[in-house]
């Protein structure tokens, strides 16, 4: 949303890009927007030739010229880019009122995304805060210790909290976990209160194979329910790349959830 702002605020003349229809296979869906001034851009309707074509329209409109304000461009070898369906494109220029419009939109898109909890502020865990700011997803940083979190993005909310676990209770069904603080005991009472809910899309926890088995024992010494630990990703990230740098872990878990968060998007 502080980008959107910045870039109307700073160029005064822009024309917005829309998706009005797209059939068959194309870059972006129907919808999809970008705006276009004289030296700069924000957003994309997928890049390509199709980007180009729109982006030298927009401009030529911004520079006076009496031009359509639809384009229907059929997506084949005659534009260099084949996907094979059509889109159509519709120019607007932004005055106060359709800049508004865009704010109200962007706000209740961004509203909609899927919430990740991440518990934790350590190096993995503001790695991945850097992974998940530019993705379609709502994410806070949970943290207990009270210090200041270097290199948060403006994108990524951030609490100090002195009981973490209480916190899981107020995330929305269907959303994420990611456990990853600095303490193991943490770890696992954040673990179960997020499994026995039994309605979030995904719980992970850093960690080994070891310390899967004795999360699994902590459990049955606690009480828990056993069955609770088939719902846990532990270790994150997957096996198949074996590199334990932050980012790379970042990467890969942002991956895991897009894929539980946006089933058929990623």
């Amino acid at each position: 949303m502080t980008a959107l702002r910045t870039f109307l605020t700073t160029h005064p003349a822009v024309l917005l890009v829309e998706v009005a229809v797209a059939k068959g296979s194309t870059p972006r869906d129907a919808g999809t927007m970008m705006l276009v001034a004289a030296d700069a851009m924000w957003g994309t309707i997928g890049g390509g030739q199709l980007e180009f074509m729109a982006i030298d329209h927009a401009r030529a409109l911004l520079s006076g010229r009496p031009l359509p304000l639809t384009l229907d461009v059929p997506l084949g070898p005659e534009i260099g880019q084949c996907c094979g369906g059509r889109t159509q494109l519709r120019f607007a220029p932004v005055d106060p009122v359709l800049a508004e419009t865009l704010r109200q939109r962007l706000r209740q898109e961004q509203d909609a995304y899927p919430h990740v909890l991440v518990f934790g502020a350590g190096h993995v865990g503001r790695a991945l805060a850097q992974a998940l700011a530019p993705l379609p997803l709502q994410a806070t940083m949970i943290e207990t210790r009270n210090q200041p979190v270097p290199d948060l993005p403006p994108a990524i909310a951030l609490r100090h909290v002195a009981m973490p676990e209480v916190e899981v209770a107020h995330l929305s069904p269907g959303n994420a976990v990611v456990i990853m603080t600095h303490d193991h005991a943490l770890d696992f009472l954040i673990a179960r209160q997020a499994l026995a809910r039994g309605d979030l899309a995904y719980v992970g926890m850093i960690g080994s194979a070891t310390k899967r088995a004795s999360f699994a024992h902590w459990l049955q010494r606690d009480g828990g329910d056993p069955s609770l630990i088939d719902r846990l990703v532990l270790p994150i990230g997957g096996s198949t790349v074996r590199d334990k740098r932050p980012a790379v872990i970042a990467a890969l878990v942002a991956a895991e959830l897009l894929t539980a968060l946006m089933p058929g998007k990623a």
